[in-house]
């Protein structure tokens, strides 16, 4: 059988975070959408043999778009009914937002959604086969917004090598963020990546139309922090 198909692990260790409506989603549901991870050490690695096929997972061949850090499921879901030809994978490691996105899956009625708690980085270097992403989008990631903690960011020196495998020639790479130090720190990161060019170099990307307008970025522009957008394509 082949791993993503198999029961999920240890429900118990959640147990105290959830609702109770929660781990019943959690419970019931996750079998059917969740990606079965086979761990290194810790609980949210990717064991670096470990290699799932997209076309398996989903039932179908479909280009597939990957959302690192899904929180609640809001976009992800929204995306995945209005392009029901394309896959949808969704990262995350806080399972409250997962098990609320498996509600919101199934209300929805979808199948071309899966997802999968686990460190993003590890999901594009191990997990996925190189060349298999047609979209990687990475919305409002933790900001780190401390200057003590700002080495923790995903978009950082050496992500766009890892990222860049995992895309497909010409795939495309589509971030945004509320802080503006992030911003220009992804643009500078990005711009110097020999893997990536900017699709409006020096300067930011018009609003994603096909992101929906979560809960989270109304409250950043309610709270006054301008969103910024990019866009990078790889190489064809």
């Amino acid at each position: 059988q082949h791993p993503s198909h198999r029961p999920i692990f240890s429900f118990s260790r959640r147990s105290g975070r959830l609702t109770d409506g929660q781990q019943t989603s959690w419970e019931t549901l996750g079998p059917k959408y969740l990606v079965d991870v086979e761990r290194a050490e810790l609980d949210f690695s990717v064991n670096p043999a470990f290699r799932v096929d997209p076309a398996e997972l989903f039932g179908r061949d479909a280009p597939l778009v990957v959302e690192i850090g899904s929180g609640t499921g809001e976009a992800v879901v929204a995306a995945a009914a209005e392009r029901p030809e394309r896959n949808f994978l969704a990262v995350e490691v806080v399972v409250a937002g997962l098990a609320r996105t498996l509600r919101r899956i199934e209300d929805a009625g979808l199948s071309n959604v899966r997802l999968v708690e686990a460190n993003a980085v590890e999901v594009l270097e191990h997990m996925l086969p190189p060349g298999s992403v047609e979209e990687l989008w990475i919305f409002f990631p933790d900001p780190w917004h401390k200057a003590k903690h700002t080495k923790r960011r995903l978009v950082r020196d050496g992500f766009s090598a890892v990222a860049a495998n995992a895309l497909r020639p010409g795939g495309r790479m589509r971030l945004a963020t509320d802080w503006e130090d992030y911003a220009f720190q992804m643009r500078e990161v990005l711009d110097a990546a020999p893997e990536f060019t900017s699709e409006h170099p020096g300067d930011w990307a018009p609003r994603f139309d096909g992101r929906t307008l979560t809960v989270f970025e109304r409250k950043a522009a309610k709270a006054g922090r301008r969103i910024h957008d990019l866009s990078y394509v790889t190489a064809e």
